[in-house]
């Protein structure tokens, strides 16, 4: 079993990508990614996806799993199956930050991102 940072507790302004955690070692692994945003200011929303490379290097043109668009402080899970993607060995995060109205022009978030690798036998029985 493992957790990791895909993005330890941070305060973003613009849009970027996080550090490449390695999943080699679990390759069934199903993995829940929580997103937690800890600070935002009105009138600003984050876009936040999952990427997926072989070899750390090529991240393909598609994500892996995209967060519904947020708006508001809180804590969201999504579970991720890497069954589903066997040539993947690595992850990452990447963010987009929008923000419309008046104020102050930069945006700012609170954000981190974990991924902990889950039990199948847990989801199953929660069912």
């Amino acid at each position: 079993m493992f957790t990791d940072f895909l993005l330890p507790e941070t305060v973003v302004h613009e849009g970027g990508t996080g550090p490449a955690i390695d999943v080699a070692s679990c390759p069934d692994a199903l993995i829940l990614i929580t997103l937690g945003i800890t600070r935002i200011v009105e009138q600003q929303s984050l876009d936040l996806t999952v990427w997926g490379s072989l070899d750390g290097s090529e991240w393909g043109t598609k994500p892996l799993l995209t967060f519904p668009q947020k708006f508001y402080c809180g804590t969201y899970q999504m579970l991720f199956d890497l069954r589903d993607h066997p040539s993947v060995r690595t992850l990452r995060v990447k963010w987009q930050v929008n923000q419309w109205g008046k104020g102050d022009s930069k945006p700012a978030f609170g954000i981190y991102v974990v991924a902990r690798q889950t039990p199948r036998y847990a989801i199953a029985s929660s069912a």
